[in-house]
């Protein structure tokens, strides 16, 4: 990870000495800022597909949330009241602290509650949110468009390897249900189980976190993104994987017990909906990934390359996909109370 630069430190007061990184984010390098030992903020380079005006939206969201009473990361400005600071053409920015463990699958149906609720305390809190966005992410659940992408490379045999996962997804998403036409509403927009903080004993969920994917979406992709990762007990970067019916029905509940008179019958047919179609949508990311090589982060502790890592998630999101499609029934029943 690239050091934090000393004059983009100075920006806020800190020094090279208060510096940890932090691991486990795909996309933002992250650092954790200590001031005698203890953490007071977290810092981030942003990732170029991020314009720097994300931050405004996730000020305006933050402190509405805040408002109403949730626990939120907060924007910290500068010392001298810049949101953000520019440095050699990327944007960093610093966030207040909170506490919370991070996991990065569900350990037991228990936790799936306390995040449902979380995530419907979060809905509910944004129902009379007011906001115009600076910064929207084309494109970031346009399934047909990530296909179209991935036919192109499934057509170049020069790495059948990979030609042939391309083959295996694009047929898998012939067989899509369709997607009920559902309303518009604020989203966190990548409910993934690491974007979660909890407090153990007995579990809650504490907030949500990563805030650059704030915007208007469907609960189709809120809630379906959401359940993708919740899910899947051996995580995105095992090759054999299985969909937990029972975390699913305990994270349905959880949302329920809080929001469920905010979203209509079709909003929940769409999340069992959007659950299978952004499995498949994601292996299609990843396949284009494995030749292209150029998007997503990786470990390079567990696999000799990038290209390596992405094979291995975009089999295993194409294997959860059809998991899913094996339990769509069960699934509906969840969501619909059945």
């Amino acid at each position: 990870m690239i050091a934090a630069p000393a004059d983009v430190l100075a920006a806020w007061g800190w020094s090279e000495a208060d510096v940890v990184p932090l691991a486990g984010g795909l996309i933002n390098a992250t650092y954790a800022i200590r001031v005698d030992g203890a953490p007071i903020a977290v810092m981030q380079r942003l990732h170029p597909i991020f314009d720097a005006r994300v931050n405004l939206d996730l000020d305006a969201v933050t402190a509405h949330l805040a408002a109403r009473g949730l626990v939120t990361p907060r924007l910290i400005r500068t010392r001298d009241d810049r949101p953000w600071v520019d440095h050699e053409a990327r944007v960093w920015r610093a966030l207040s602290w909170v506490d919370g463990t991070t996991v990065h699958r569900v350990p037991d149906p228990s936790w799936a509650e306390a995040g449902g609720a979380l995530v419907g305390r979060f809905h509910r809190a944004l129902v009379d949110l007011q906001h115009d966005y600076a910064f929207a992410r084309a494109g970031v659940h346009d399934t047909a468009a990530h296909l179209a992408r991935l036919a192109a490379h499934a057509t170049d045999r020069s790495d059948p390897e990979a030609a042939d996962l391309a083959a295996e997804i694009l047929d898998a998403a012939t067989h899509l249900p369709a997607m009920p036409v559902t309303p518009r509403r604020h989203c966190h927009g990548d409910l993934k189980i690491s974007n979660l903080l909890f407090a153990p004993d007995p579990v809650r969920a504490v907030c949500l976190v990563d805030l650059d994917t704030l915007g208007l979406g469907s609960m189709a992709f809120e809630l379906g993104d959401a359940m993708r990762s919740w899910c899947n007990p051996r995580g995105e970067d095992a090759g054999s994987v299985t969909f937990d019916l029972p975390i699913f029905a305990a994270a349905i509940q959880g949302f329920r017990s809080v929001a469920d008179d905010l979203i209509t019958a079709d909003e929940r047919t769409s999340v069992v909906v959007g659950l299978e179609t952004v499995c498949i949508e994601l292996a299609a990311r990843f396949a284009i990934d494995v030749v292209r090589d150029e998007y997503f982060g990786w470990d390079p502790a567990r696999f000799p390359s990038r290209r390596a890592h992405n094979l291995v998630r975009a089999r295993g999101q194409l294997a959860l996909g059809l998991a899913v499609r094996a339990a769509r029934s069960d699934a509906l029943d969840a969501v619909h109370g059945r």
